[in-house]
């Protein structure tokens, strides 16, 4: 019961403490407009959950960014069976997709905001993201396959679906996991950026650049509450996902 409950106690803790800096700085500065206290934008944040706008806002940012992720995957997956398959696919596509990981986010943003609709804009910059992301790590593990297990599937004549089954999916597997749970922190993280710049109706983005345009301090930071816990929870059922999918295999 004590290791049960020591992990919880000690996050609380942690949390406490620097809720208690946080509030000590805010007291010392004096000045809501600059940094609000947690009191201040807990308020806020009470607020917001209120109202109906706020439940829509969060919704529509989600699908956004889910669709553009659930995309990147689709697409990650198959540039990385076609470049450990064919090596011409991947002396022409590699460089290209290196360069998309590398290059920041924001060029990304303000580029392709010249090209598209505000609507489409997060869920394309989670796409562009998340694919250099899903391939180089997929692509990894179909390389590092081992050699021994395909040749012992040959020698007992396993069929291509029992090889990819039993062999090449248990093999891949962790690559997958470690690339879609850091994929999807990429995804929200750069589609919320890309709402704040571009503003497409009924978002997170948009919300929290409007309360920044009233000094609305508070809701500014209240919002980038709901982004951080989404983003948490988010990946941790995501992580919970792949343990279930573990445990049925």
């Amino acid at each position: 019961m004590c290791n049960k409950w020591r992990r919880p106690l000690t996050a609380a803790g942690v949390a406490l403490f620097w809720l208690g800096v946080w509030a000590v700085c805010s007291h010392l500065i004096g000045q809501e407009l600059l940094l609000p206290t947690p009191w201040l934008v807990a308020a806020s944040l009470w607020r917001l959950m209120g109202q109906g706008d706020f439940w829509i806002a969060v919704g529509m940012s989600l699908l956004r960014v889910l669709g553009g992720f659930a995309a990147a995957v689709v697409v990650g997956v198959l540039l990385a069976v076609l470049t450990t398959r064919f090596s011409l696919v991947h002396t022409v596509l590699a460089p290209v997709l290196h360069v998309v990981r590398a290059a920041p986010v924001a060029s990304f943003i303000i580029l392709a905001y010249v090209w598209l609709r505000a609507g489409l804009l997060p869920a394309f910059i989670a796409f562009l993201m998340v694919v250099p992301l899903v391939w180089e790590n997929l692509r990894q593990g179909i390389l590092h396959t081992d050699t021994r297990l395909l040749e012992m599937a040959r020698v007992f004549r396993l069929g291509r679906v029992q090889r990819l089954r039993y062999v090449r999916l248990p093999a891949v597997r962790p690559y997958l996991e470690a690339a879609l749970t850091t994929g999807f922190g990429f995804a929200w993280k750069s589609g919320i950026a890309a709402e704040i710049i571009c503003w497409p109706d009924r978002s997170i983005g948009q919300n929290m650049h409007n309360a920044k345009a009233y000094l609305e301090t508070p809701e500014v930071i209240a919002w980038t509450v709901v982004v951080v816990v989404l983003s948490v929870v988010l990946e941790w059922l995501l992580r919970r996902l792949f343990r279930r999918g573990e445990v049925a295999a």
